[in-house]
């Protein structure tokens, strides 16, 4: 057995002859009394020696504890994100909409449980890498920033992965699209049109990207890039790779653009980037404009928007990128852009779904309007998608799939 087996089956048997509570303020100092007596014993040689005491303590506790006050929250179904303002305001969501709770921890409390949050995810948070983002053991992905970025407290988030739908006829169940939508973006994947999915933060657009890619072909090979792994893809042939923090020195950084070039070295059938955010949305489109098909993510206030941010966040490459390379790539690279939206009410719903015709004219790339929200129902535009003869080379009527009845 490890080190921190043998220490968290120890503290199991403490806890049980004390009758503590797993999840009390004493669980800490309690796995920190087993550590040092099992340090006594490492040092005549009866049992493997500690690396680093700390490590271990965060990880049995969280092993053990879970992760205090907060665990509770956590395995709480109808929550979908938790935050922290202060140790006394503790935050979370239901259906999209936002409640303080009675939680109030003190500022040890959430330095332990943010350092048992971190146990698994080998990332790292001090006064030199102030931020992090890190996936925790079930999905969930944990976002921390502390002082003196923020003004006195650690400020954390953790949104949870609770959605239960995993592909297109899922959203249909829940309302988020309508069938003859779904019909259609199944066929845009499957045909291998390029995909950029939009929306505020929380709108859902991990979500709906993961639900997309399930009609990715079955013997194409995919390649995901992301931040942190939140997509989790069940296909036969992926590969997934996430970037990496510098390490103390200020070394080993792996970026989101050297991720994307990496990809085109894999043989991929298909990329999908988590989140474009900043450069790589130049590496993205190059590789895209190459004839690999693609799927991605960005924060946007329209459709339309979107569009404007992808002809803009390549610019950030250099200063020898100019929007008269970058406009047209953009026209000829991208097919659709799906824009999801929290309504008042806290539903997430597709809003619009537009096509890019391929024209630009001043430097305006021209949309063109596939499905919109009307009231409550997603319905047929008057626009068309571009490349109608991919989708008749995989074998579908693009005709039926747009001006069919709507179900």
């Amino acid at each position: 057995m490890d080190v921190a087996t043998i220490i968290e089956a120890e503290a199991r048997e403490l806890i049980r002859r004390r009758g503590l509570d797993a999840r009390a303020d004493q669980l800490e100092p309690l796995i920190q009394e087993v550590v040092a007596d099992y340090d006594r014993r490492a040092a005549t040689g009866a049992v493997p020696v500690i690396r680093v005491a700390e490590t271990v303590v965060a990880e049995v506790a969280a092993r053990i504890g879970g992760f205090g006050p907060l665990q509770e929250m956590l395995e709480d179904p109808s929550i979908e994100e938790i935050w922290l303002n202060s140790p006394s305001q503790v935050f979370c969501a239901r259906n999209g909409r936002s409640e303080l709770t009675t939680i109030v921890l003190s500022d040890d409390d959430v330095r332990g449980i943010v350092e048992r949050m971190l146990v698994s995810s080998g990332r790292r948070l001090d006064m030199s890498t102030p931020f992090v983002d890190a996936l925790l053991p079930d999905g969930s992905r944990l976002h921390v920033v502390i002082p003196s970025v923020t003004r006195r407290h650690w400020a954390v988030n953790i949104r949870k992965f609770v959605a239960p739908v995993h592909d297109l006829s899922g959203m249909v169940t829940l309302g988020s699209l309508t069938p003859q939508a779904a019909s259609f973006l199944d066929a845009a994947v499957a045909a291998g049109l390029n995909v950029i999915c939009s929306g505020a933060t929380g709108s859902g657009k991990t979500t709906f990207l993961r639900c997309l890619a399930q009609s990715v072909g079955s013997r194409d090979r995919v390649v995901t890039i992301e931040e942190v792994f939140e997509l989790d893809l069940p296909l036969r042939d992926v590969v997934s790779m996430q970037t990496r923090q510098a390490n103390l020195e200020g070394t080993g950084e792996i970026s989101m653009r050297r991720l994307v070039k990496e990809a085109l070295r894999m043989r991929p059938s298909r990329i999908i980037v988590g989140e474009v955010r900043e450069a790589e949305a130049l590496d993205m489109l190059i590789a895209l404009n190459s004839g690999l098909p693609g799927l991605a993510t960005i924060h946007a206030n329209s459709a339309r928007d979107a569009v404007v941010k992808l002809c803009t966040l390549p610019l950030l490459a250099g200063e020898n990128v100019s929007s008269k390379f970058v406009v047209p790539t953009v026209a000829s690279a991208v097919d659709l852009v799906v824009h999801l939206d929290i309504l008042a009410d806290g539903r997430r719903r597709v809003r619009e779904i537009v096509g890019l015709t391929g024209r630009v004219e001043d430097e305006v790339i021209e949309v063109s309007e596939l499905f919109s929200l009307e009231g409550d129902r997603l319905v047929r535009g008057d626009g068309h998608p571009p490349h109608p003869e991919r989708f008749a080379r995989g074998g579908h009527d693009l005709t039926a799939l747009l001006d069919g009845a709507a179900a």
